[in-house]
C-alpha cells in the first residue's frame, strides 16, 4: 500500500468513526438501539484500498450504483484482501442504483442483494434468473417516496398489492422496503416521507403476516439522522465516508 493509500484509508476509518458516532446519537436520540441501524457504504467513490479500509473498520456492507463498476471495484477488493493480512470478513455487495434488464443477469452473479426491485416485471426476470443461478436472491421493494416521475420505483399506493406478487415469485426474498426522500434541505419534508415508507412497511407487513420485512432502507449523507429517528434500519452513506480531500 503506497503512503496516499495508507493516508486514505486512515481517513476512512476516521469518518467511519464519526458516522458511526453520529448514527448512534440519533438512534439512542428516537430511544432506539444503535445496533438496529446497519451502515451500508456506498463506493462509487471509493478506490479498492479505502474499502478494504472500510471492512478493516467492521463495515461489511457495500454499496454499487452501476453493475460495470462494481465488477471491476468487488474484483480488485478481493485481489486486495487475498493479497493482504486484511480481515477476514467478506463483504456484503448490494446493488442499489436502476437495474436495467439486460443487466440483471450480470447483477445477479454479481451481487449478495439487489436493493433496488422498482417493478413486477424486473422481480420477475431477477427471480427467473436466481432460479437459473441455484440460489434465491434477498431484494428490497423501492418505492418512490419522492413521487418523483423521474425516480424508479412503485408508486406508494401501489406497493401492497405488488409486493405480493414479488413475494409469490419462487426465487427472491423480499427483505423489505428502500425509499429515497426529496432532494431537498426542509427536515419536515424529508421526515414526512421517510414517515411515509415506514408506515407502508407496516401496512406490508400486517397484509403478509407470514413475511417477515426486518429491513427499511432510507437515509443518506445529508439525511441519515432523520431517517433514523422515522425507523431506519439502514442507511446508504457514501460522500460522508469517501468524500475526496481538499
Amino acid at each position: 500500500m503506497t503512503t496516499a493509500d495508507s493516508f486514505a484509508a486512515c481517513r476512512v476509518a476516521e469518518r467511519i468513526a464519526a458516522a458511526r458516532a453520529r448514527i448512534a446519537a440519533a438512534a439512542m436520540r428516537a430511544g432506539r438501539d444503535p445496533g438496529s441501524v446497519t451502515l451500508l457504504a456506498v463506493t462509487k467513490a471509493a478506490g479498492a484500498a479505502q474499502i478494504v479500509a472500510a471492512l478493516a473498520s467492521g463495515v461489511t456492507d457495500f454499496g454499487e450504483n452501476r453493475v460495470a463498476d462494481a465488477e471491476a471495484r468487488i474484483a480488485d477488493v478481493a485481489a486486495l484482501v487475498a493479497g493482504s493480512d486484511a480481515p477476514e470478513a467478506r463483504p456484503c455487495w448490494h446493488f442499489i442504483g436502476h437495474l436495467q434488464s439486460n443487466k440483471a443477469r450480470r447483477a445477479v452473479a454479481l451481487f449478495d442483494r439487489i436493493d433496488t426491485v422498482h417493478s413486477v416485471p424486473a422481480a420477475d426476470r431477477l427471480s427467473a434468473l436466481a432460479g437459473e443461478a441455484g440460489r434465491t436472491l434477498p431484494v428490497l421493494l423501492e418505492v418512490n417516496i419522492a413521487r418523483d416521475p423521474a425516480r424508479s420505483g412503485f408508486a406508494p399506493e401501489a406497493v401492497a398489492e405488488a409486493a405480493g406478487a414479488v413475494l409469490a415469485l419462487p426465487h427472491l426474498r423480499v427483505d423489505g422496503l428502500m425509499g429515497i426522500a426529496p432532494l431537498t434541505r426542509d427536515a419536515a419534508e424529508q421526515r414526512g416521507a421517510f414517515a411515509l415508507l415506514r408506515t407502508l412497511r407496516r401496512a406490508v407487513s400486517e397484509r403478509y403476516p407470514m413475511q417477515p420485512l426486518p429491513t427499511l432502507s432510507m437515509g443518506m449523507s445529508d439525511d441519515f439522522e432523520v431517517a433514523i429517528d422515522e425507523g431506519s434500519t439502514e442507511v446508504r452513506l457514501g460522500r460522508a465516508l469517501f468524500a475526496a480531500e481538499g
